[in-house]
């Protein structure tokens, strides 16, 4: 294993950690549109890397890639659509993962996991670069739904959606 390859699963890994334990506790929407700004660094580095496609099997690492990168969309959204978004009375938005979120998490992990699984019986190696791509799309995917959902939440400044003084409205999946 190449010294790239070790630092790409290192910053796979780290993104992943990272986000998981962000993902559980409640996190302030932060509003500053760059929300798409990690992704981004990791399809950078993703793309940076030689041997992102099996030049043996070039049409087989198309299709587990693609495979892949629909993986990541459909965790993305998943996860996405089950994290709860709410308004707090002083106007600002959270949001937190929920038990559905981390289902979403695991499901999609092992569906990821089955495609590799997949590729490697056909003799089809991937890399490192793959696994990143699907992380960045994973990420995007969930980052933009969440900031539009945080968006669609209009401040509540102390008044319920019912309209009577008190809790502010959520957004509940």
């Amino acid at each position: 294993m190449s010294a790239s390859t070790l630092t790409d699963v290192a910053v796979g890994v780290g993104v992943v950690a990272l986000v998981l334990v962000r993902q559980f506790r409640p996190q302030q929407v932060d509003h500053d549109k760059r929300w798409w700004l990690l992704p981004a660094i990791l399809v950078f580095v993703a793309l940076r890397q030689h041997g992102l496609l099996d030049e043996n099997h070039r049409a087989m690492s198309v299709l587990l890639i693609g495979a892949e990168l629909l993986a990541g969309l459909l965790m993305g959204a998943g996860w996405a659509w089950t994290t709860k978004v709410w308004n707090e009375p002083d106007g600002s938005t959270w949001t937190r993962g929920t038990k559905t979120t981390a289902a979403v998490w695991v499901v999609g992990l092992l569906v990821r996991f089955g495609v590799a699984g997949l590729g490697a019986l056909a003799g089809v190696s991937l890399g490192s670069g793959a696994m990143l791509l699907a992380l960045a799309s994973s990420l995007l995917v969930r980052s933009g739904v969440v900031a539009w959902r945080a968006g669609r939440i209009h401040p509540s400044y102390g008044v319920s959606a019912a309209g009577s003084p008190g809790g502010a409205r959520k957004d509940r999946v």
